[in-house]
């Protein structure tokens, strides 16, 4: 009987160890209010696009392991292809040691730049592949987009990646297609993976402040259907994994498992606390931010870290909207010009962008 007392004793103490040191602290409180969507069902177009993503499902079926992960990233990667480029150029750039390409609308004026994160889970993704996000970004709102291509896992780590937007924001506020000089207004983006990263940028250059008061804010962040919370703690990962068409098989595997489990994994994988600001924006302080724009699917297993998220910031002072749409897939704004949601999408973006612009412009007057 004493190895079983000591067996639970153990178990218990595994559980504890997790929930409460690796799990963080209970978000539920910011699952209210909820935001009417903007959209209340999707467009026929819609059904398409889904067929789009059956087909990119069937051609890696049957493939496991690192072969699925490089037929993945070869499709992402491909995936822009045929992208109109009518109204931009593409120039290669090299954002200090972090590669990357930039997206010019036509007559840019060298007033504004924006740094796109890639999405694809930190292990999909190229700025090349993403031509369809960052193109239609750089004509609708007249900024140059500089597109990354950080580190992936796992050939590199998480906080490699992390490093790397980092490295490449601040090479961006002093250089631009043109040249290097200061630029005048300056924004970040990015979904999925890389809105969470995103996030984090903006909490990371508000605390590196107090360090170093060159380093800009940005004036405004865009975070589309962002992972914000990496200790697998928001309801919608389990009550929306059915209806989620792209990333609802994965969610439904993951919900197998116990999530003390796949926090002490990602624990040992990632060399971080689940629950660290870092990689969950969610739970660091969202206090004294630059305005935030989030949108999200109402059908996602992401929606609830979304509404988390802009309902923490708001409660804590920050400037945040959500704006939903329903039925739409994860990360919809990629199919611009197939999907009349995406077009809404890029519209508010655009919408967002100068409302921020303005607001900056009129800042700097008022301190002059």
């Amino acid at each position: 009987m004493n190895w079983l007392l000591a067996l639970v004793t153990l178990l218990l103490a595994i559980w504890a160890f997790a929930r409460f040191y690796l799990g963080g602290r209970n978000l539920s409180a910011f699952d209210v209010p909820v935001y009417d969507p903007v959209r209340d069902a999707p467009s026929p177009e819609h059904s398409e696009v889904l067929h789009l993503l059956g087909e990119m499902g069937e051609s890696v079926h049957g493939l496991r392991g690192r072969e699925r992960l490089y037929r993945l990233r070869e499709l992402f990667h491909h995936m822009s292809d045929d992208v109109d480029l009518t109204g931009v150029s593409i120039a290669p750039a090299d954002a200090d040691g972090v590669p990357g390409e930039w997206v010019i609308p036509d007559g840019y004026d060298g007033q504004g730049r924006l740094l796109y994160v890639h999405g694809g889970a930190f292990v999909l993704g190229s700025a090349t592949g993403y031509r369809r996000v960052t193109a239609q970004l750089a004509r609708r709102t007249g900024l140059a987009v500089l597109a990354i291509d950080y580190r992936l896992m796992p050939e590199y780590r998480r906080r490699d990646g992390i490093a790397d937007c980092q490295t490449a924001y601040r090479w961006m506020l002093d250089h631009g297609p043109t040249g290097r000089f200061a630029a005048k207004s300056v924004f970040i983006a990015g979904d999925s993976a890389g809105g969470n990263l995103t996030l984090m940028l903006i909490a990371w250059i508000r605390d590196q402040k107090f360090r170093d008061e060159k380093l800009r804010q940005a004036d405004g962040a865009i975070a589309l259907s962002p992972a914000t919370d990496s200790a697998f703690a928001s309801p919608s990962l389990k009550h929306k994994a059915e209806e989620d068409p792209m990333l609802g098989p994965l969610a439904a595997m993951v919900n197998r498992v116990p999530r003390a489990l796949l926090l002490l994994f990602a624990w040992i994988n990632g060399r971080i606390r689940p629950c660290d600001p870092v990689v969950s924006p969610v739970r660091g302080s969202l206090a004294d931010l630059p305005p935030v724009l989030v949108q999200a699917s109402e059908a996602e297993i992401l929606i609830d870290d979304a509404r988390r998220y802009v309902n923490k910031a708001r409660h804590e002072g920050t400037p945040a909207e959500l704006e939903t749409w329903h039925g739409m897939i994860h990360v919809w704004q990629a199919f611009a010009g197939h999907l009349p949601e995406a077009d809404e999408a890029y519209d508010r973006i655009s919408a967002f962008i100068e409302r921020c612009r303005t607001e900056s412009e009129s800042t700097s007057a008022d301190a002059a």
